[in-house]
């Protein structure tokens, strides 16, 4: 049974730079759904049971019929994203990384406003609804990828690890940002926690 990742935060914690009502609804409507449809796909296949969500999203293309393999992708997709989206962000957020992520971020992008830059040019440039990351590769190095849909970037097998998640589905920033998808990416910087992002790194390159 999958569960949504506990906020560490209140729905208006995050206030002026993600409102509350966009909070609520993403997380109790948008995220929750996503959740409670996994779970209900997951019930259909006793194959997927033992599995995390990680292993499933891998092997997405071994749920050999085709109705429940596009439930799981969508759903198990939203879930996992969600739940990495919502744990790197908080109202007392580190703006910057250090240690080994930071000089990792300056070997490969130069500088941490380079990498900003990149995130946000794929974020925006995602055509309608998708999600931008950052991926810690096997051999520790990053890359910055943009998905469609709910797609995880673990179904690529030559992928990477998603440490950071930027939702630019509607549902993340219309409600206060109306279709000025730019302006939620600046913002959403002032709330990024680059410790949880760090914790990430290190666990993807253990």
């Amino acid at each position: 049974m999958f569960k949504q990742v506990e906020l560490s935060y209140g729905f208006d914690a995050l206030e002026p730079h993600i409102d509350e009502l966009t909070m609520v609804t993403h997380y109790t409507k948008h995220h929750a759904g996503y959740t409670k449809n996994l779970n209900a796909a997951i019930e259909k296949d006793a194959s997927l049971q033992d599995k995390s969500i990680e292993d499933i999203l891998r092997n997405i293309g071994s749920v050999s019929d085709d109705k429940l393999r596009t439930a799981v992708r969508n759903n198990g997709g939203g879930y996992l994203n969600h739940n990495l989206y919502f744990s790197i962000l908080s109202p007392k957020a580190k703006l910057a990384p250090e240690g080994e992520l930071a000089q990792r971020i300056n070997a490969d992008f130069g500088s941490l406003e380079s990498l900003k830059e990149e995130l946000q040019s794929q974020a925006a440039g995602r055509f309608g609804s998708g999600w931008a990351f950052l991926l810690a590769k096997t051999d520790g190095s990053l890359q910055v990828v943009n998905t469609p849909n709910q797609d995880s970037p673990l179904m690529d097998p030559n992928g990477g690890i998603p440490i950071l998640g930027i939702d630019v589905w509607e549902h993340a920033y219309y409600l206060k940002y109306k279709n000025l998808r730019a302006d939620y990416l600046k913002a959403i910087w002032n709330v990024l926690d680059w410790s949880k992002v760090e914790e990430n790194y290190k666990k993807a390159t253990i």
